[in-house]
């Protein structure tokens, strides 16, 4: 479930990184790239347990499920935070800079 919500927000990201003109302004790529890293971490994950585990990989208990999804929807947050620290430390639009040349 990580792996799969992890892609779908890499999916949607880089879907909004490529239909928004302001790509730049925003730094839409850089939030791109966070996802589409944690996705191949998560693939790797996926390739190495199952191989350990093979077909018993598919035959996980509810509750390893539910973990495995908040552990998804925590990692896209993050990702999400990552990108609003950089974008407010990179300040694009100069809004701090206006405020603190004052």
């Amino acid at each position: 479930m990580t792996l799969l919500i992890t892609v779908i927000a890499a999916i949607a990201a880089t879907v909004v990184w490529y239909a928004n003109e302001n790509r730049d302004t925003y730094r839409l790529g850089t939030l791109s790239l966070i996802y589409w890293g944690a996705s191949l971490m998560w693939l790797m994950d996926f390739v190495f347990e199952y191989a350990e585990l093979k077909a018993e990989y598919f035959n996980q208990e509810f509750a390893d499920i539910l973990n495995d999804s908040l552990l998804g929807v925590a990692v896209v947050a993050l990702g999400l935070v990552a990108w609003l620290i950089i974008l407010l430390i990179k300040d694009p639009k100069g809004v701090f800079k206006k405020k603190f040349a004052k």
